[in-house]
Parts: C-alpha cells; structure tokens; sequence
C-alpha cells in the first residue's frame, strides 16, 4: 500500500472529505447563510409549504358565505378536460358568474377549507392594499415617490421612482427573477429571513418607467411601503381593509420571512378556492362590495389597464437566446394581469405552480384554478403559459352549461 509519511492515501482521502464535510456544515450554519439550508432541505416551493414558514393571520371577522347553484355538487369537468387537469395537478377549480358559485371541484384530498399557497397571486393582493392605501390617504397617489417612505430609493438617470413604476414592474433594479439557482435572489427571499437587508441589495440600475421587467423584489419595496405608510402590518391592514369587508369566511395566513417579521409581500399569501374567488369578484365589481367601496374604482380601472407606455422584449422561443424587437408592455397593469382570450378580456392574478383567479367582466364570471404545476410552453405574445388557456376552456364549458 502507498504511503504519504505516516499516512495512507485513503486515510488522508478520508481526513479530506470530514474537512469538507466540515466545513459545509459550518457554512449552512452560518447566519447568512441560512437560507440555503432550508433550500436543500425543502428545494422547489410547493403550494402546502405554509407549515414551515412562521404566519402572520389575516382575520376574517366578518364572514358571509357564497350563495351556490343548485346541485353543485353533481357538476364534474368535462370528461375529455380531466386528463390535463390531473397532468397539472389541479387541485381546486372554481366559477363563480352573477356572485354565484356554479362551481366547484376539489382533487387529491384537497377541500373547499384547505389552504393554498396564492405564490405571485399575493402581488395583485398587495395592488389591491395599494389601491386601500390611496383611498385612505396614506399615500397620495401612485405618482407619489418611493423615497418619501424609503429614502433608500431615490432616482437613476435623473427620473425619480414612483409607486406607479413599482406597480407596473418598471422599477429598473438589478433582481434577476428568471434565476433558479440556490444563490438566486428569490431563493434568498423564499426561505431566506431577512427581506429588509435583501431588498437593499437592488439597485437602480436603468431609468424608472421605462421597460418591463417582472420582478418579485419590486413586490416587496412595495410591501416595506405599506407598512411604513399604514403603521400596520402588511397582514393586519390586509385583514382590516380587504379580506373582512369582503366577507371571507376563512382566515387567510401571509408567511413570514421570520417569527413577528416581514410578509413575504411577493409571494406567499394562503387561503382556499372560494375566498381567493372573493378577490376576483372585488374587481369584477370595480372595488365594490355590496354596496361598499373597498378600493377606488378609479383605481381599480388603472389596474387592470395595460400599461403601453412601456417597451418590453422576450425570447422568440422559451430557451432561445435570440429577442425579438421592444414591444409595447399589452399584458400587465399594476400587479394585475390582462389576457384576450377569443374577443374576451380577461383580467387576472398568476402564481408560479399554475395559481389562476381569472376575471371576465363580459360574461361576469370569475374562475379561481390552484394546482400543482404548469404548462412550460409560453403564448409569447400574451405572455403566458398556455395551460391558462386550459383553465379558461373549462370555465367557458362551465358557464355554457348553465
């Protein structure tokens, strides 16, 4: 056998892995490094991953159940949409038209009562609160600075960041969502616990106002925002101003990026099938609910306009590295999504696993579909993925029925 002095070469191989080994476990104990531990423990989010995150309740103190159709529960999905509902792993689908639910089937053990994380869906919840905030003139208007509540953000190339440019995802900061990496930006604010020293990393890198580019830190600027601007939580002024005017019957949970910490504003906002359909309808209503108008009208009609003055480029091809030339941004208002599906105008909230509360103001329905995957091939030129046409067939198989 080979010897190094005193040493065999497996046993210095062996003194060399335990240093290695060593050595990686102090990194992952390392306070910064924290969230990369809970990332190899838990690796992609899933839509359940409430329970290991600590949660901030957002009350439902008034709640008011939905009126239903007549022999809801004999309605199923259309037999030859089943195989793509179980391909994406639906769990809950729901419609609900004249603020009826029409609607309704749950899959894989899942309830009218389980919870789902809304991912990205808790974007257009935080436009919503934004929207809350103005009309309790906490903040001015959507033209008002950032740096009037966060000194940190000021301006680039002489243009001052407003709550507009947050709001249509036109902030220029330097937060790469397509990342999927460990060491990526959303990875850190998924299981990370300090969303406040994260968000200071990004930096104006370009003109505010200017460009597209879909980003969850901007999200959480605007979180920081409403907490400063309100005094309040992000979960408490959600439960005071939304989800209890709007009747839910289920309390809802925002995780949080530590115990009595920050909501994680971007992501991260629990509930089920029927009181996410709440949000939708608030929209439909144009921010009325019963009579009571939670958020501006005016505002909700900015909302869900897309904003045009911006440019924005996409790959030709998921994977290709070529980009066609800068399109007007058709698609997105502020923190709220726009589609056409065949002539119709669909307004809607989106998450990463296929998470869809879809508004349809001409045929006055709203559709709420949470699963567990999505289609990976894109519509480029509504930017979405195309399992959202899925969603709406089966919506419009349903309301046809009727």
């Amino acid at each position: 056998m080979k010897t190094t002095g005193r040493f065999s070469i497996k046993k210095v191989v062996l003194y060399l892995l335990l240093a290695i080994v060593a050595g990686a476990g102090i990194f992952l104990l390392l306070p910064a490094n924290y969230y990369i531990h809970r990332a190899l423990i838990h690796w992609m989010p899933k839509i359940d991953q409430y329970a290991i995150f600590e949660n901030r309740v957002v009350k439902a103190e008034n709640p008011e159940p939905w009126e239903f159709a007549p022999n809801i529960e004999n309605k199923h999905i259309a037999p030859e949409l089943e195989p793509d509902f179980k391909k994406y792993k639906t769990v809950s689908f729901l419609v609900v038209q004249h603020k009826k639910v029409i609607f309704e089937q749950y899959w894989n053990n899942y309830s009218p009562l389980t919870p789902s994380n809304s991912f990205s869906m808790a974007k257009s919840v935080v436009s919503l609160l934004v929207g809350c905030a103005i009309k309790d003139g906490y903040i001015k208007n959507v033209d008002q600075p950032v740096h009037d509540f966060l000194p940190e953000w000021t301006s680039n190339e002489g243009k001052t960041l407003t709550i507009k440019d947050l709001l249509t995802m036109s902030a220029g900061v330097d937060w790469n969502e397509s990342s999927t990496t460990l060491f990526a930006k959303n990875t850190q604010a998924y299981y990370g616990k300090d969303l406040w020293n994260l968000t200071l990393t990004e930096k104006l890198v370009e003109k505010p106002g200017v460009w597209f580019h879909y980003q969850s830190g901007v999200t959480q600027i605007l979180g920081f925002i409403l907490k400063k601007a309100t005094g309040k939580n992000v979960a408490d002024y959600a439960s005071e101003k939304l989800w209890t005017p709007i009747h839910a019957e289920e309390d809802a949970l925002w995780s949080l990026d530590k115990k009595d910490g920050m909501e994680k504003a971007y992501c991260c906002f629990n509930s089920n099938a029927r009181d996410f359909a709440r949000l939708g309808q608030l929209i439909l209503n144009k921010g009325d609910w019963e009579g009571i108008q939670v958020v501006d009208s005016n505002y909700i009609r900015e909302a869900t306009t897309p904003a045009t003055w911006l440019k924005f480029t996409r790959k030709l091809r998921p994977g290709e590295k070529t980009f066609r030339e800068p399109i007007p941004c058709s698609f997105y208002g502020y923190h709220i999504w726009i589609a056409n599906y065949h002539g119709l105008k669909v307004e809607y909230m989106r998450g990463i696993l296929g998470q869809y509360i879809l508004v349809i103001p001409e045929l006055d329905a709203v559709i709420v579909r949470l699963g567990k995957d999505r289609d990976k091939e894109y519509n480029v030129e509504q930017e979405y993925t195309k399992d959202l046409d899925l969603w709406l067939e089966a919506g419009m198989e349903v309301i046809n029925r009727q």
